[in-house]
């Protein structure tokens, strides 16, 4: 048990494909070296969009981790997810047990299958209802992530699909942890995927002026809390952590990268779009996370900003993390937005950034806020400019927030006996 009288939950096994790279090795040498992954985009024409460049996974090849008929039927979302989670699973060493149940999944997405519902719509309009796939609708539904990774690898515990926007990946992280401490499950797959590189994404977004329009320079376009920050980079990425719960790990002599300490949820009730104004409610899943995780504000060493690179939202941030943790405090503590490498990977951000969490404590690397160059004096903050540090980390605290309000926040500790 931990000092809070919870089961203790730690993470043993992972598994991700990123703009960065298709295995979490490759993706943190990557992102610690402070590379980006955005480049043109190949997956449709984007001549007549006003943005033309995306973070997309490069040399992607689900039918690597899934039988080429099954590939065909499900959407790209799907398919990443189900590649992560097999990694994860290989990872850990674990052998799931169907017939225990004890083995659950938790995967969220912020919209599901979108180059599905773009397919399905082109068919509608161009040959009628009638030719419409009939593999559509479950190719489309948001839970379908959660649910192949439940039928590939066998899972029949505790099965969750969160459609949280931005913050869905830590909300499920958290409901993995709690089904554990609960009792529920030993064992459960947790993260989040999101491929919305489509014709729909990428033009909605860009509707909004939500996305960066430095079409001459896609490597330099995401720069969180840089004063000349204009908009996100979309991104696309699928990521799991197999969580466990402490001694069934030490019983089959797991490796373990780190322990999975804390969390914290809650809502601005503000607007469809715009963060909370106050700084009040983020900063509330912020204590609340820490809180759960039984530390103080001063044991923060390190955080996983959300950082999307938008005017509004770094500033608000900033913020957000001086209500949280005090000004002084917050002044004291690196803070890392690795969405300008990566760019906003949307429902799948969260599950990404969790693996940047583990694996900072894991190894006292934190990993940089790439092109900063232009310092702000609304983000006055150490922002790890440019070049990751060694940074002993024992606490590293990941906030995602998400459209309409939704904040989710996840504390990782360094595992110790």
């Amino acid at each position: 048990m931990s000092t809070n009288g919870h089961r203790r939950v730690v993470v043993t096994g992972v598994g991700a494909v990123t703009p960065l790279g298709n295995d979490a090795e490759t993706f943190w040498k990557n992102l610690t070296a402070g590379k980006s992954g955005a480049a043109p985009i190949t997956q449709f024409d984007p001549s007549e969009f006003a943005v033309h460049f995306a973070c997309e996974l490069k040399d992607f090849e689900p039918t690597k981790w899934l039988e080429h008929r099954k590939a065909r039927k499900i959407d790209r979302f799907a398919q990443m997810i189900i590649a992560a989670a097999r990694m994860a699973e290989q990872d850990s060493g674990i052998e799931i047990e169907p017939e225990t149940a004890r083995t659950g999944a938790s995967v969220a997405t912020g919209i599901g299958g979108l180059k599905a519902f773009q397919d399905c719509y082109d068919q509608l309009k161009e040959r009628g209802p009638d030719r419409i796939n009939p593999f559509s609708i479950p190719a489309i539904i948001p839970n379908m992530g959660a649910a192949w990774v439940s039928m590939e690898l066998g899972t029949r515990g505790p099965l969750w699909s969160e459609c949280t926007a931005c913050a869905a990946s830590n909300m499920a992280i958290g409901q993995a942890l709690d089904d554990i401490r609960l009792g529920r499950a030993d064992v459960m797959l947790a993260g989040g995927t999101e491929a919305g590189i489509t014709k729909v994404g990428i033009g909605g977004f860009g509707a909004m002026r939500a996305l960066s329009r430095r079409n001459d320079d896609p490597e330099g376009a995401s720069r969180p809390f840089d004063a000349e920050r204009d908009g996100f980079v979309m991104g696309e990425a699928g990521a799991i952590l197999v969580l466990e719960e402490l001694e069934h790990a030490r019983k089959r002599d797991a490796k373990v990268y780190a322990e999975l300490v804390g969390y914290g949820v809650s809502s601005d009730a503000q607007h469809i779009t715009e963060p909370d104004p106050t700084g009040q409610h983020p900063a509330r899943a912020m204590r609340m996370a820490m809180d759960d995780a039984g530390i103080s504000p001063e044991e923060i060493d390190y955080i996983n900003a959300h950082g999307t690179s938008t005017p509004l939202g770094d500033a608000s941030e900033t913020r957000v993390v001086k209500i949280a943790l005090g000004e002084e405090k917050a002044r004291k503590t690196p803070v890392s937005s690795t969405k300008g490498a990566t760019g906003h990977c949307l429902g799948a951000s969260g599950a990404i950034e969790a693996l940047i969490c583990t694996f900072a404590v894991q190894r006292d690397v934190v990993p940089p806020t790439i092109n900063y160059e232009h310092p702000d004096p609304e983000c006055d903050l150490d922002y790890i400019p440019n070049e990751s540090r060694e940074w002993k980390t024992d606490y590293a605290l990941s906030n995602n927030f998400g459209f309409g309000g939704h904040n989710a926040c996840l504390v990782f500790k360094k595992f110790t006996d």
